[in-house]
């Protein structure tokens, strides 16, 4: 008998989880196991992450903790829809070893073709990640090819050089040359050395 952990998603408060819950005390039923937890997340998205869902983290720190042996699902969409957050909770159940069954989707990581498919899962969050990696890159080195100019755009223009120089001269702190010419400390330094070295 497995201690059986039910999660339930609704992404509007119109909604409630009682089908969801009801199709998932079935399948534990049927299958002769316990139910120890219920974690709902109510008017919440599939697409937000784990921080976003709070009986999600909940139960996923649970898992962690040995609480519960297998996770029920009523569908894969409840569990997650974004590839990323989805592959995510997939890969924290599986280090916990905890298994997951979806009921709609038949799938279940009690079965060999159930781990398999998780299997490919993660593959294909490995391969999207790959992806948007390339993407990046050819995106950082078509500007660079252009001659744009990459990073925090900056307004410290010569004017701005002389007007820290000024001010300075003028005994006025680091802190509020900075705030009233909306440059950061780092720069302010920059500004000083730079100027250090042409009087050198």
């Amino acid at each position: 008998m497995k201690r059986v952990a039910a999660y339930c998603r609704i992404s509007t408060n119109s909604q409630d989880t009682s089908s969801q819950l009801l199709a998932i005390k079935e399948a534990i039923q049927s299958n002769g196991d316990a139910l120890i937890s219920v974690y709902e997340d109510l008017g919440i998205s599939g697409v937000k992450s784990r921080t976003d869902r709070p009986a999600l983290d909940q139960m996923l720190r649970d898992a962690k903790e040995g609480k519960f042996d297998k996770v029920i699902c009523f569908d894969i969409s409840r569990l997650g829809r974004s590839m990323g957050n989805l592959i995510s909770t997939l890969q924290d159940l599986e280090q916990a070893g905890v298994d997951i069954q979806l009921l709609k989707n038949g799938i279940s990581t009690d079965s060999p073709g159930g781990k398999m498919l998780f299997g490919i899962f993660g593959a294909l969050g490995s391969w999207e990640r790959e992806i948007i990696c390339e993407r990046v890159k050819a995106g950082i080195s078509n500007a660079r090819a252009k001659g744009v100019r990459l990073g925090r755009p900056t307004n410290c223009n010569p004017q701005t050089k002389a007007t820290v120089l000024e001010l300075r001269s003028k005994g006025m702190s680091i802190r509020k040359i900075c705030g009233l010419l909306s440059i950061g400390v780092a720069k302010y330094y920059e500004i000083i050395r730079e100027q250090e070295l042409l009087a050198a």
